[in-house]
């Protein structure tokens, strides 16, 4: 795998150098992981050799996930050749590039599903770009960490376990924030081309173990309707 580290503006993600942050055209703005990197330093289980084919997949991952966030334009992607691109999630149908632009990228991507939508917590049919960003870093206004805890195999095919965690500590879809860990792990596998660049993604998970984290804290309407009555008796309550 060729090096990826093109650093200057971030110790875990490539290409956020000065010149990257001024000429490229960003969604909202140049990123600042300054607080997931700390999440992230704070909750990692694994640290990993600098140099070693588990920090340059931890990298890769990491850079590709801020390139597909925040880059507006696909051509700036410098990661994966965005005419060849395609990702699949749970073994299901795969998207280029232009479609998971479509559907609003990120979250509403990885959270595909096949519920009947008055069974959806979160629909992603329902949710834009903006709306999804907004919602979860509502919920997680430290960000939504990423590790690698295993590669099994290293390029051109590259096959990882990864860990992605927060804490909710903002409300998500009317629940109130819990405070708690909400953890989410998965594989991922990369193909790369004779170039290095990504051109095919598949991604493996449960969106319920997210999902489910994030519906433990009461309803604003239930906490409205269980506040105590002034004579304090259950009854007359």
């Amino acid at each position: 795998m060729a090096e990826v580290s093109v650093n200057g503006g971030d110790k875990y993600r490539s290409y956020l150098t000065e010149e990257d942050l001024r000429t490229t055209n960003w969604k909202a703005g140049p990123p600042d992981y300054e607080l997931v990197n700390k999440l992230f330093e704070e909750g990692r289980t694994k640290i990993w050799p600098v140099g070693s084919l588990e920090e340059q997949v931890q990298n890769l991952v990491k850079t590709w996930e801020m390139e597909r966030v925040n880059k507006a334009d696909p051509r700036d992607y410098k990661t994966l050749d965005p005419q060849k691109f395609l990702i699949g999630i749970n073994g299901k149908r795969f998207f280029t590039v232009e479609e998971v632009k479509k559907i609003g990228g990120g979250y509403n991507m990885f959270l595909q599903t096949s519920l009947p939508p008055s069974l959806r917590f979160y629909d992603p049919d329902q949710e834009t770009y903006d709306s999804s960003q907004t919602a979860f870093k509502t919920t997680f206004p430290r960000g939504f960490a990423l590790e690698i805890l295993q590669v099994y195999s290293g390029p051109p095919v590259i096959c990882y376990k990864f860990r992605h965690w927060g804490y909710m500590e903002g409300p998500f879809k009317g629940h109130e924030p819990t405070g708690e860990l909400v953890e989410l792990f998965g594989t991922g596998v990369f193909e790369l081309d004779e170039n290095s660049k990504i051109v095919k993604i598949e991604i493996f998970c449960d969106r319920g173990e997210l999902l489910s984290g994030l519906m433990k804290g009461k309803t604003y309407d239930e906490s409205a309707n269980k506040t105590p009555s002034a004579s304090g008796c259950p009854f007359m309550a």
